[in-house]
This record gives C-alpha cells, structure tokens and sequence, in this order.
C-alpha cells in the first residue's frame, strides 16, 4: 500500500449505510459537528445509560496500564465533555497537564463547565493537530475513532505530538466476532440504548447520536487493520486488549531511541 493509498483509510465507509445521516463526505463533517454540539449537554447522562456507570474505573484503569504517571503531559484528542480527561488529571495531579482537543465547540463548552478553566482546550481537527513536535508522554482518544475521517493521517500526528518513548492509548467499543454476542450489542446499543437516551433527555439529536454511534460501531474496519495503521504511522508493540467481545484499549509506543519513558 502506497502512501496515497493508505491516505484514503478511513474507519468506517462513509458511503456504505450513512445515507440518512450525510450524502458525502463534506455533510458528514457538519452532520458531525451539529450532532455533538446539540448532544454536549446530554453527553455524561447518555455515557452513563451506555455503560451502566462503568466507564470511569475502566477509563483510568487503562490509562494506568498504558503508563501514565503523575508528572507526565496528556493530550486527549476528541475529548468530548471530559470523560478521559477527568481520569488523566485525577493520575496526573495537575489539570494543566492535560491538554483537551475537539471539533465541537459544545463539546469543548461542558468541560469548560465541568472541569474549569485551568486545562488548555483546543478546537481543531484530529488529523491536524496545531501543536509542536514532540510535546506530549502519552496520546489518548476515547471512543472517537469512528468519527475520524483520515485514520493514517490523524495518527501520524498522534505520532508527531509525543515525546520520544511516548505511549498512545485508543479506547473504542468494537464490532463483536461471535453471532451472540453481536445480537445482543445489536439489541442493546442500536435499540434500547438510543430510545432511553431519547426517552430520559426529551432530545431528538440524543436518539439520532446514539443511534449514529451503534452504525459507526458495526461498520468500523476490522481491528487487525487499525493496528497495522497503528503500525504504519511509526508506533511500536502495537496492540488490541479485548475485553467482553466488545470493549478494544489499542497501545503503541513511539520509539524511545535507546532511552526509556520515565
């Protein structure tokens, strides 16, 4: 694969079953950012519906095995109402260390409210990250993935931006492998999960998110080729933890040049 061709991946095929949502890839970007600018406000209580209250011991969980330490810096790219966030600082220590990053302004406006004013917050696009080489101990993105355009391209940044030794952490939800298992994710997160965020926030946008979000899920290129995209922009010992047949923590680490991350 040539670089012009690995230019063209992207996690999900936007022309396979989002035709009710955007016709091309142009609408997509302003069906995305209306859709989490109108959610912000809904976004914690719909998380909280999705993972039964799980999501914040699994998120600082996995920032502890990706090997975050207190005194290291952290950019949390599309960092949406805070949720990563929150369980960087809480390792960290120290909220400026943790820089945030979104597309959504309404997204960037809820952490705004929720964690105040002492992080740096970033409007600008994952695949053109508007920061200085090598900056940042680890890259972290939550759930976000799917919503990449240009996933070579975004991760050559995350590439970019960190520190020699550097780790990257992605946490996304997965397309199941075992029919059962995929049935019931089917039922859960394309039906009940959707409807309940509809029912318990009044909100239309909150319904069609969650609805959009099962979509990108089940039509997200296979996990085997966004480690070798993790590979490809420069990561080494990239891999996938696995856990429920659902729930994917990808790893890698950027060279260190003989010299280990302290």
């Amino acid at each position: 694969m040539d670089t012009h061709e690995e230019d063209k991946l992207a996690p999900i095929d936007c022309d396979a079953a989002f035709s009710e949502y955007y016709t091309d890839p142009l609408t997509r970007d302003v069906f995305l950012r209306k859709l989490f600018d109108e959610t912000a406000h809904h976004y914690d209580h719909i998380n909280r519906v999705l993972s039964f209250g799980s999501g914040s011991w699994y998120r600082r969980r996995e920032l502890l095995e990706a090997g975050l330490r207190p005194g290291m810096s952290v950019l949390d790219v599309a960092i949406g109402t805070g949720l990563v966030a929150r369980q960087a600082i809480l390792i960290t220590g120290e909220p400026s260390a943790v820089v945030g990053l979104d597309l959504s302004a309404g997204m960037l406006a809820e952490v705004r409210r929720g964690l105040g004013r002492q992080m740096t917050l970033i409007r600008a696009d994952a695949e053109q990250l508007p920061l200085a080489d090598g900056g940042f101990h680890l890259v972290s993105m939550g759930y976000a993935l799917r919503h990449v355009a240009n996933l070579n391209a975004a991760l050559r940044e995350f590439h970019r931006v960190l520190k020699p030794g550097g780790r990257l952490l992605i946490l996304e939800i997965g397309r199941p492998s075992s029919r059962v298992a995929l049935a019931l994710a089917r039922a859960y997160l394309a039906r009940i999960v959707p409807w309940l965020s509809g029912w318990t926030t009044g909100s239309k946008p909150a319904r069609t998110l969650m609805r959009y979000y099962w979509d990108t899920i089940e039509h997200c290129i296979a996990p085997e080729s966004i480690l070798a995209a993790i590979r490809a922009a420069g990561f080494e010992h990239a891999q996938c933890g696995v856990e429920w047949d659902l729930f994917r923590a990808y790893l890698g680490k950027k060279s260190c040049n003989g010299a280990d991350l302290r």
